[in-house]
């Protein structure tokens, strides 16, 4: 008969030093808002100017 292993595992808690991100992500999403505004913008300018070929574009073919 194979003898069986018995494995044991240990765990190692580690402490991960604390680091304040609080500045970095608050900058982050402002950076992040402002890039999505831009954007926001630009589909809205483009939808002003020519909606209908915009659509058109998007039109799926074979009926799917």
């Amino acid at each position: 008969m194979p003898e069986q292993l018995k494995k044991t595992s240990q765990t190692k808690k580690s402490v991960a030093p604390t680091v304040d991100l609080t500045p970095t992500v608050a900058s982050s999403s402002k950076n992040l808002t402002a890039e999505l505004d831009s954007l926001l913008d630009e589909i809205d300018e483009v939808l002003e100017s020519n909606a209908e070929e915009f659509v058109k574009s998007y039109v799926q073919k074979g009926g799917q």
